[in-house]
């Protein structure tokens, strides 16, 4: 009698929709843990700080008052903003702060949560989700201040202004979209957090932070083709009523990095826990 023969082999659970349901799903039911370490993060963050939320926002306000000098006293000469140079240096890098807070989220949340990772089971969603909120923790107190200094300078409200929240919210999306997609290295490699830091320094230089995109020249091209600037300045538009210039290449930012933080979602949700096993084998 012929022996029936069976071929057993690993099955492929790399299901791209299944995982991505799965995910969608586990940020939703992680909703409650991620802002419980949201807010345990900010508690810790201030308790025994003195000056309290002003660290949120003192390394922006002392970049700008430094450029802000420089410009008043003659030692650098900055083209014309088209609004008050105090609101255009103050705007570009608390924006600047924003994004930059954001691509170093995922990763810093992730990092300072690797002695939990091997010994709870729990959404790996909720560390970027507990990111998030206190991204938009710290940035509400810079949208705050900002706004304080648009009104102050005598720019006044224009009906744009509502659209902030919104360029705000794409602005943290683009930067966490990078984050996810650098994290597994970042948990790999320290190198990876340095050369981040590295690469956003001289990155500033070639965006519309504290001053404009000169009219000619290497540096116009790089900050024509930078996708930095074009979410910097529809946000800086929209505080002072400007022309939104960039608005069309800010939508196909957008539009491009809306499915590409799926992707890196899924990336993030499939690399943590093989980084988690080898990092306790």
């Amino acid at each position: 009698m012929d022996l029936e023969t069976k071929i057993y082999q690993k099955e492929n659970n790399l299901h791209i929709w299944k995982l991505a349901k799965e995910s969608i799903s586990d940020i939703y039911s992680s909703r409650f843990l991620a802002k419980q370490l949201a807010i345990r993060d900010i508690k810790s963050q201030y308790r025994q700080s003195y000056f309290g939320l002003f660290w949120a926002v003192v390394t922006p306000i002392a970049t700008a008052l430094i450029w802000i000098f420089l410009n008043s006293s003659g030692t650098l000469r900055i083209s014309d903003t088209g609004i008050p140079y105090p609101v255009y240096a103050l705007s570009g890098t608390l924006l600047w702060s924003i994004i930059t807070e954001s691509i170093n989220s995922p990763m810093s949340n992730t990092n300072s949560a690797r002695s939990i990772l091997s010994k709870i089971n729990f959404p790996k969603e909720a560390l970027i989700t507990s990111g998030v909120y206190k991204l938009l923790f710290n940035s509400s107190i810079k949208i705050v201040l900002l706004i304080v200094f648009v009104f102050v300078f005598g720019i006044g409200f224009h009906w744009t202004l509502f659209l902030f929240p919104f360029i705000i919210i794409a602005a943290i999306l683009f930067g966490t979209t990078i984050g996810l997609f650098l994290t597994p290295l970042g948990m790999l490699y320290t190198d990876v957090k340095r050369m981040i830091a590295f690469v956003l320094s001289f990155l500033m230089y070639a965006t519309p932070v504290v001053y404009s995109i000169p009219k000619e020249g290497v540096i116009k091209i790089l900050m024509d083709i930078n996708p930095l600037t074009p979410i910097i300045l529809t946000a800086r538009d929209s505080i002072v009523g400007g022309d939104f210039a960039f608005l069309n290449y800010f939508l196909l930012i957008i539009g491009i990095f809306i499915p590409l933080f799926f992707v890196a979602l899924l990336f993030y949700r499939i690399s943590i826990p093989i980084l988690v096993e080898r990092m306790n084998a």
